[in-house]
């Protein structure tokens, strides 16, 4: 079988995640994308090798014969890939920061890169944005050493967090919404309004947006689902929906049209930089040490 040159490392890993876990809906939640943005990759990566690679049928999914002979080779290439960026990252000194949004809240990424270029001023700092499919913000599949990100986190016994923010969770709304004309609102005030929500893959944090942990029982309508800042705007303005934000990421939302109020019956965000357990390399505690020495100086 003959590879064609054009196939992405994002194919391979897409691949090898169904052959491990033989499920789709598994593989996807690992991989933190869509089932069936998982599967039309699977298909157009067995099209571009001419052959099947899984059997699928009502009794689930198998490797086929040309699945079994490519799984040793598309292990192989991810290690290496995996080695490879991590001796050139030895290398080069660089640290990988991912994010979601920019942190803003005082000038906090340009406090912390500055305390850490100053400790370590041979490091670079590369800052990676990633979609709000992943609530890892790259961190899970090792894209990045550290990450802005939101609590709670999946499969949260693979990290550790310092807190960069801790604080309230206002609602945005449409400025021409009926309510608001309030200066707050309950949470109550909003049961039957329609929510923009996370995309599926973000688990526990979609839940957690839409305050489902907090509202047990309670139903959801979904107005849209947004995947990053831009789209959030857009959607609110469009009176698709309504959705609850950090008081820390209001200025990102509330240009034209768009108004934020205080909800009781909610908690606070916690906001926190993360990072794998048991990653001791310099440059990620140095980073951590900065973050945690920044968010005091800051208030």
């Amino acid at each position: 079988m003959a590879m064609t040159t054009d196939v992405h490392l994002r194919d391979l890993r897409y691949f090898l995640a169904v052959a491990e876990e033989l499920h789709f809906t598994r593989a996807a939640e690992r991989l933190y994308v869509s089932q069936p943005a998982l599967s039309k990759q699977v298909r157009a990566l067995e099209r571009q090798l001419g052959v099947e690679l899984f059997r699928r049928d009502r009794h689930g999914v198998a490797l086929t014969g040309a699945g079994e002979a490519l799984l040793p080779y598309a292990r192989r290439v991810l290690d290496a890939w995996a080695e490879g960026a991590t001796a050139l990252a030895t290398r080069r000194s660089t640290l990988v920061v991912g994010m979601s949004t920019s942190p803003g809240r005082g000038g906090l990424l340009p406090a912390v890169r500055s305390r850490f270029t100053a400790a370590h001023p041979d490091a670079e700092l590369q800052v990676r944005q990633v979609s709000w499919s992943d609530p890892t913000a790259g961190l899970a599949d090792g894209d990045a050493d550290v990450a802005f990100v939101w609590l709670p986190l999946p499969d949260a016994e693979r990290y550790t967090w310092t807190v960069v923010a801790e604080e309230p969770r206002l609602v945005a709304l449409p400025e021409g919404h009926p309510l608001a004309d309030r200066a707050e609102l309950d949470f109550a005030d909003l049961a039957d309004e329609p929510f923009l929500a996370l995309p599926r893959s973000a688990g526990p944090l979609r839940d957690y947006w839409l305050a489902l942990d907090e509202h047990p029982g309670r139903t959801v309508r979904v107005g849209a689902e947004i995947a990053g800042t831009e789209e959030t705007y857009e959607a609110l303005v469009a009176g698709l929906g309504i959705c609850l934000v950090a008081a820390g990421n209001t200025p990102l939302i509330s240009l034209g049209g768009v108004v934020t109020r205080p909800v009781r019956g909610v908690s606070p965000s916690r906001y926190v930089l993360a990072w794998r357990k048991g990653d001791r390399r310099p440059l990620v505690r140095g980073y951590a040490e900065a973050c945690a020495a920044v968010r005091l100086s800051i208030g």
